[in-house]
């Protein structure tokens, strides 16, 4: 298929030339995956096959994008209205998302547009219904927008089930995978169950390097407020700047700062997911029409917006991945022959570190990632229940069709029977109670048993299990709504409570019906809410190449000077750790003894090293007191001291001891309750309102005590022990540690090392409530790093 004439007129009226790849991508007769850098036109490219086709018209559904994010369908409606409208085509282009118009979800239904821009959520949701074998049977391409991050988590498997339902559907579709940073394009086109890849021409050398301030990094924290005069003045030189900060709660801090430091009265706007869906639309609008000199975001705009006017990115705080840094780099300057230009702001001491070697991985193109596993099972029995909403199936069509999805390729039939068994009855220790008898068996095809039970499994569709939110609204008739927060934080408020929310401070008044009501209190001190947000662990890779800068004295040039000398004082008073030996230290500090391994492992990882450590200490009689965990470091205090880490770090002792704490502990009950949401076990919305986190872990817990005694083999457990471990638990990152530190070098020091000082000011903080404090913390600080020779 070549450009046809009115389409490259089209092109010529915008001053542009197709590039290869987008040509490439119109020519290709089967499946394919792009990968173009942002500002490379995947977007149009895998759009253009299809407004090609509709050119002379298509009676019902022709196109299916899917995105990770709602505001990037919205983004994609208001850039494909531009070509349809001038190009004269007969094509209507509409949304399907969780923020969709019943009425309208209920028309797409029985008279669906020709594009349909929808979320992995939305589509499997419009699977379940009758209707789809009539809604999706036109359908000739499905076009898979920033693949590589539905990839990464359970989503995409959903998706990938949904797109195998689709080719039973409508067996000619032809499905196309955009990205922009992808490590592995090989295994990500095996991830689409088969694809051909398209690389594009790279395009320049981004722009990026730190961000020089007048001040040095702090020793700890992680919210980068040193730098806010530095930043504003980026901002002041930028057209628009988009600043990145990886959680919630510090994007509403950085917020905060910004505008009290504003004295231009810039406009800077903030986004994240925890704002009301307006607020969020508002500073999108805003945005795209360049009323914004500056937006605060999370995650929540990593992905696709096209804003042209965007000519900066500033990273607060570490990346924690190589990909994200590239992929966020990419907002700036958005376009093809335009180097993007980002700047970079470490939190703290050891973040510096782990920026430059983030810097040298992004200009060796070096992206991290881990292999995937096989697709989940939990996500298989939320499929096969959606696909019993749908109408009856037969078991061996439905195992055929589920394994031609990349994820679940080498699924056995005996684990979807499995997966069968649990959707029908619940397996076999819950198999006597009726709410669990879902599924029955007629004519050799399998039905829900009530068809009303399709509206709750309905209710309940997605892979998405976040913290219980609860909604913040302004208080009095027709209070604005301002976003929400978790139920937890929630439930410590108490009236005349303040806290901090979309950049403003407001008091807690009272809650009614699960909504907070607040009024605006923009002169007292702010508690903090804790969103759930977007808790980042250093990848594997990255952590590698930290570890290797540091332990390289001759390549400490590339820090800045304070960072090299705290390194050189380092290595003057006991040892820099190094790849192929796991370091650690032992010191008196406060009438306690202190132990620090530096593992760079990730801090579930060493989080759960240190509660193993912990308790074979308590059996070796050594006393431990507590301990802290970061993305490099595991610090343990204690009355005696660790004399020889090695028993402690004994394999065997550490999967034993993984094993006795896993039985009953809390992180197995938290990962039983997704595993539980996600397989429909569990159901947390409900016809006439939605069950408060606290019952839907109530009953979680039931249920897994339950299980464990009388059915301790039941699939969910499985599922569950196979999770926690390579999830919270991160035990496999504990093991690819000994693998490639088999030498252990510890080092008896009489004093604070310098490298473990930052991590016993992470262990000392306390909550900042006024300037008498902040002096004591202050004060407090500068002794510590005085003991550690780093004043």
């Amino acid at each position: 298929m070549s450009l046809p004439p009115d389409f490259q007129d089209w092109f010529s009226r915008q001053g542009w030339q197709p590039h290869p790849h987008q040509i490439a991508l119109l020519e290709a007769k089967g499946d394919t995956l792009l990968i173009a850098p942002t500002g490379g036109g995947k977007t149009l490219a895998g759009f253009l096959p299809s407004l090609v086709d509709l050119k002379d018209g298509h009676r019902g559904l022709h196109t299916l994008y899917v995105s990770p994010l709602k505001a990037l369908t919205a983004d994609i409606a208001r850039n494909l209205a531009r070509p349809v409208a001038e190009l004269n085509l007969p094509v209507r282009v509409e949304d399907r998302t969780g923020d969709t118009r019943s009425s309208q979800r209920a028309r797409q239904r029985v008279d669906p547009p020709q594009i349909l821009l929808t979320t992995p959520e939305s589509l499997a949701l419009m699977l379940s219904y009758e209707q789809a074998p009539q809604i999706f049977g036109s359908v000739r391409r499905v076009v898979l927008d920033e693949l590589h991050a539905l990839a990464e988590n359970k989503r995409g498997d959903q998706l990938m089930l949904c797109l195998a339902r689709l080719r039973s559907l409508s067996p000619d579709l032809i499905a196309t995978g955009l990205s922009a940073t992808v490590e592995d394009p090989g295994a990500l086109a095996d991830f689409m169950g088969g694809a051909t890849v398209i690389q594009a021409d790279p395009g320049p050398e981004p722009d990026i390097a730190m961000l020089a301030t007048a001040r040095p990094a702090p020793w700890s924290g992680g919210g980068g407020h040193y730098a806010v005069p530095e930043v504003l003045d980026q901002i002041r030189q930028a057209r628009t700047t988009i600043i990145f900060i990886n959680t919630r709660a510090q994007a509403e801090l950085f917020f905060q700062a910004l505008w009290a430091a504003n004295d231009d009265n810039l406009p800077i706007g903030l986004h994240h997911g925890s704002l009301a869906r307006e607020a969020r639309q508002r500073v999108e609008a805003a945005m795209a029409v360049g009323e914004l000199r500056a937006v605060v975001a999370t995650g929540s705009l990593d992905l696709g917006i096209d804003w042209g006017a965007v000519d900066l990115v500033i990273q607060v705080g570490a990346p924690k991945n190589v990909k994200r840094l590239v992929q966020r780099i990419g907002r700036a300057n958005h376009r093809y022959n335009a180097p993007s230009r980002a700047r970079i702001v470490p939190a703290n001491r050891f973040e510096v570190i782990e920026c430059v070697a983030a810097l040298e991985a992004v200009h060796e193109h070096d992206l991290d990632g881990d292999p995937r596993g096989p697709g989940p099972l939990d996500v298989l029995c939320q499929h096969i229940l959606l696909t019993a909403c749908a109408g009856p199936f037969d078991a061996d069509a439905l195992f055929r069709e589920v394994r031609t999805a990349g994820p679940y390729r080498g699924l056995t039939r005996a684990q979807f029977d499995d997966t069968l068994d649990f959707a029908a009855t619940g397996g076999y220790a819950l198999r006597a109670y009726d709410r669990w008898q879902r599924l029955m068996q007629r004519d050799g095809l399998w039905r829900l048993r009530d068809p009303r039970a399709a509206r709750d499994l309905r209710m309940n569709v997605g892979t998405i299990v976040e913290a219980e939110m609860l909604k913040v609204r302004l208080r009095g008739r027709g209070g604005v709504p301002l976003g929400e927060v978790e139920e937890s934080f929630a439930a410590t408020l108490v009236p005349g409570d303040t806290f901090l929310i979309g950049g403003q401070t407001v008091r807690y008044d009272a809650m009614r019906e699960m909504v907070i009501e607040v009024t605006k209190q923009p002169t007292r001190q702010p508690r903090i809410a804790v969103y759930s947000g977007l808790k980042l662990a250093t990848s594997t890779q990255l952590s590698h190449r930290v570890q290797a800068l540091i332990g390289d004295p001759a390549r400490h040039w590339v820090l800045p000077p304070d960072t090299a000398d705290w390194l050189a004082l380092q290595d003057q008073i006991s040892v820099l750790p190094r790849p192929g030996v796991l370091v650690s230290e032992s010191f008196p500090f406060q009438g306690k003894w202190h132990f620090a391994l530096y593992g760079f492992a990730g801090r579930n990882a060493l989080q759960t090293l240190g509660l193993l450590m912990t308790r074979m200490m308590e059996e070796a009689g050594l006393g431990p007191l507590g301990f802290i965990a970061t993305d490099y470091a595991l610090l343990i205090w204690s009355l005696d001291p660790v004399a020889d880490p090695a028993p402690l770090l004994d394999r065997d002792g550490l999967r034993a001891g993984l094993g006795d704490w896993l039985a009953g502990n809390a992180v197995m009950k938290r990962t039983f309750r997704n595993v539980a949401i996600i397989s429909g076990l569990i159901q947390r919305n409900m016809p006439g309102g939605r069950r408060s986190g606290k019952q839907a872990t109530f009953s979680s817990d039931i249920l897994y005590d339950t299980l464990r005694r009388y059915d301790p083999d039941h699939l969910l457990l499985r599922i569950t022990a196979d999770e926690a471990r390579r999830g919270l638990v991160d035990f496999d990152r504990i093991e690819e540690m000994l693998d490639r530190s088999p030498q252990i070098d510890h080092r008896m020091t009489g004093r604070v090392t310098p490298l473990a000082a930052p991590l016993l000011l992470e262990y000392g903080r306390v909550p900042i409530s006024g300037a008498g404090r902040e002096r004591l913390a202050e004060a407090e600080a500068a002794a510590l790093m005085a003991e550690a020779g780093l004043a």
